[in-house]
C-alpha cells in the first residue's frame, strides 16, 4: 500500500506509517543532548594534608672562638671548609704586645676569668647530671609505652610523645656534654692565660697563647684575618660540625597553630634523589612580620625540625641550604575522598553531582579533612561512586551528561 513502510527486526515484520516514522524523527531531533562533563571517581585509599613551605638548613650548635686576652693575634691562614680535630687543630695565635699584659689589673682579671671558668664547669657537669637523668627517665618511659601500645594498653599518640620526649632527651644530654667541652676548654684558656699574666711560662716557651679547636668540625667563617691588636672577647673565628644540621622552616601563624613536636616532615627539591625525613622539634612561641613577595606583611612562625635520615645519606647536604618541606599535620592509612574540585555549596550544605545511567543527581554530602587536591568524604557517597568535576551552571538535578 502507498504510504507504508516495512521494517524487519530478529525476523519480525512491523508496519510503521510514514507519519509515525516523521513524528519519531522530530522527536528524536528535538530532544535535549547530554552535557559533557569530566568526571571524578570516589576512591579508598591514604590520604595527607600537609603544610608546604620552603626551610632552609642551619647547623645545630655554632662556636664563636674569641680572644681571652689583649695582645697581637697572629695571620690566621685557615679557610672556610678547612677540618677542625679537637684540641689538636690551632685556631689562632696570640702573642703579647707590651707590658700591660703583666701589670696588676692584667693579672687580677686573668684570675677571675680562671675563677669564673671553674664555676662554669662546675655548673656545666650539674647540667650534664641532668640531662643524663632526664635521657634516662626518657629511654625508661619509651621502653614502658613501646611494650604497653605492644599490648594494646597505649595508644599510637602516646607512643609518637614518648619518642619524641626520647628524641629530645638524647640531644638535651648531647647538648650538655659540648657544653661542659666547652667550658673545660675556657677553663684551659683562663689558666693559660693567667700563666702569661704571671709570667710563668718558662724562660724557653715563647710568650704567645694557641688557641685549639673546642670540637671535631670545620671552619665556618674566619671573622679577623689580618694580623691585629685584639682585646678580650673579640670574635677571631666560628666553627661547627656541617653533619649536625637542623631545619628551620617559617610558616604562616595560622598553619603553625596545627602544628606540634613530633610531626613528620618531608624534605623534597633538595638536590637528591630521594626525599628526606625529619620530626618537628619545636614550633616557636613567638611570630615575626615578613612581606611576602606581593607585598603583603604576614605573620610567620620559625618551626625547628630535626632530621631522622641518617648523615651518611645526606653528606652533601650543608649549613644554610634551601629544601622544600612537607610537614604532615594529618594523615589517615584508608579514607574515601574525591578530588575537591568536585565539591560546591547547595542550600548551605556541601554537595555533589553524582552520576547513575548518565544522569546528574544532586547529593549532599559530609566533607573531612581537605589538602587543595581531595577532600575526604564521611558520608553521602560510596567507594567508585562518579562525580561530575567543575561542575558548570548547566548542570542540574535530573539532567543528562556524558562523560568525555
Amino acid at each position: 500500500n502507498k504510504g507504508v513502510r516495512v521494517f524487519e527486526a530478529r525476523g519480525l515484520t512491523k508496519r510503521y506509517t510514514v507519519r509515525e516514522v516523521v513524528v519519531a524523527a522530530v522527536i528524536y531531533t528535538l530532544r535535549p543532548k547530554p552535557i559533557e562533563v569530566d568526571a571524578g571517581i570516589a576512591r579508598i585509599g591514604s590520604m595527607q594534608v600537609s603544610v608546604d613551605e620552603e626551610g632552609k638548613t642551619r647547623i645545630r650548635d655554632r662556636y664563636v672562638v674569641s680572644s681571652p686576652l689583649t695582645g697581637r693575634l697572629r695571620r690566621i691562614t685557615l679557610d672556610p671548609g678547612d677540618t677542625l680535630i679537637a684540641q689538636q687543630t690551632v685556631l689562632a695565635v696570640i702573642e703579647p704586645t707590651n707590658p700591660d699584659l703583666l701589670d696588676a689589673r692584667s693579672l687580677a682579671e686573668a684570675e677571675a676569668r680562671v675563677r669564673a671558668a671553674e664555676a662554669a664547669v662546675r655548673q656545666s657537669e650539674a647540667t650534664l647530671e641532668s640531662a643524663s637523668a632526664t635521657s634516662d627517665y626518657a629511654e625508661n618511659e619509651l621502653a614502658r609505652i613501646t611494650n604497653a601500645f605492644q599490648q594494646g594498653a597505649a595508644n599510637q599518640h602516646e607512643l609518637d610523645a614518648a619518642r619524641t620526649d626520647q628524641r629530645t632527651a638524647t640531644e638535651a644530654y648531647r647538648a650538655a656534654e659540648y657544653g661542659r667541652e666547652i667550658s673545660l676548654y675556657e677553663l684551659e684558656v683562663a689558666r693559660s692565660a693567667l700563666l702569661f699574666a704571671r709570667g710563668e711560662q718558662g724562660e724557653d716557651a715563647q710568650a704567645q697563647m694557641r688557641l685549639a679547636s673546642p670540637i671535631d668540625g670545620v671552619v665556618l667563617r674566619v671573622l679577623q684575618e689580618s694580623d691585629a691588636v685584639v682585646n678580650p672577647g673579640t670574635p677571631l673565628i666560628e666553627v661547627g660540625n656541617p653533619l649536625d644540621l637542623e631545619i628551620v622552616i617559617d610558616v604562616l601563624s595560622t598553619d603553625a597553630v596545627g602544628i606540634t613536636p613530633g610531626d613528620r616532615v618531608v624534605i623534597d627539591h633538595w638536590g637528591g634523589n630521594d626525599p628526606l625525613e625529619a620530626r618537628v622539634r619545636l614550633v616557636e612561641p613567638s611570630a615575626f612580620t615578613k612581606v611576602s613577595s606581593l607585598g603583603i606583611e604576614e605573620q610567620r612562625v620559625n618551626v625547628i625540625a630535626d632530621f631522622v635520615t641518617p648523615e651518611m645519606e645526606r653528606s652533601t647536604l650543608g649549613d644554610g641550604y634551601r629544601v622544600e618541606a612537607a610537614i604532615i599535620v594529618w594523615e589517615e592509612p584508608s579514607v574515601l575522598y574525591i578530588p575537591t574540585s568536585a565539591l560546591f555549596r547547595s542550600d548551605d550544605q556541601w554537595a555533589v553531582f553524582r552520576i547513575t545511567d548518565d544522569t546528574a543527581h544532586l547529593t549532599p554530602i559530609r566533607p573531612g579533612e581537605q589538602n587543595g587536591q581531595f577532600t575526604q568524604i564521611t558520608s553521602g557517597l560510596s567507594e567508585h561512586d562518579l562525580v561530575v568535576l567543575h561542575p558548570s551552571d548547566r548542570v542540574a538535578d535530573g539532567v543528562g551528561v556524558q562523560v568525555r
